[in-house]
């Protein structure tokens, strides 16, 4: 099995609700398992900042799905808790990315691994790094120095 590392985020109807009812539906997925998720995390939007602020969580799964497959089951889950996608980082009842696939690194069209913005996000690596402190990116980066330069304020754990 793989370990992946995955973010979530919702900020439209009951956060909560969506969060957990997405990471029930990711450990209920063939050959996978939700093995570590990190504490809920509230933040101002990113990227669009006119929106209701984002509730956020990251979990790690092992799973033996391939990282197309894996895509494929998170995107039809989104679509299961009602995401629709009117415009680029607006406003979701969830969203499921894939950050790290083991320590693979994906270049297609359609999935980019590592996240191509993961680091750029405290909102990610805050989360991410509660439940995987010395995780690293391919190139063999820690993830905790990319975070210190980050401004990790709004990043409120609930």
């Amino acid at each position: 099995m793989t370990a992946v590392y995955l973010s979530l985020g919702s900020n439209i109807g009951d956060r909560k609700d969506y969060l957990s009812r997405a990471l029930q539906a990711l450990d209920n997925l063939q050959q996978t398992q939700v093995c570590q998720v990190s504490s809920f995390y509230e933040t101002a939007a990113w990227g669009k900042t006119d929106q209701d602020d984002f509730l956020n969580v990251c979990c790690r799964i092992e799973t033996d799905l391939k990282p197309q497959e894996l895509l494929s089951y998170c995107q039809k889950i989104e679509k299961e808790l009602n995401r629709v996608r009117h415009e680029h980082w607006g406003p979701r009842t969830i969203d499921i990315d894939i950050l790290l696939y083991g320590q693979q690194t994906i270049n297609d069209d359609n999935l980019k691994v590592p996240h191509p913005y993961m680091t750029e996000r405290a909102f990610v690596l805050v989360p991410l790094l509660e439940i995987a402190s010395q995780l690293t990116l391919p190139s063999g980066e820690l993830l905790r120095e990319k975070l210190a330069l980050l401004e990790t304020a709004d990043v409120i754990k609930l």
